[in-house]
């Protein structure tokens, strides 16, 4: 569920010469997006959902869920 987040933090730090308060959005954007998901896979296995994190078809319905 990171892989968009991921990709958007390489490319930013590739195309600043890696200099990270350059990218400063893109971390946070990364940080918030994997806390969400943390916590999505935590209340899962709390309520013992497997597998613990949600299939992409599960993950779409959340995003669209929560915007």
């Amino acid at each position: 569920p990171l892989l968009k987040e991921t990709d958007a933090t390489t490319k930013c730090m590739d195309d600043n010469n890696y200099k990270k308060d350059m990218c400063t959005d893109y971390f946070l954007k990364y940080k918030n997006c994997r806390k969400f998901w943390h916590g999505i896979m935590m209340q899962r296995k709390r309520n013992g959902v497997k597998p613990e994190m949600p299939t992409a078809e599960e993950r779409k319905k959340i995003l669209e869920s929560v915007e």
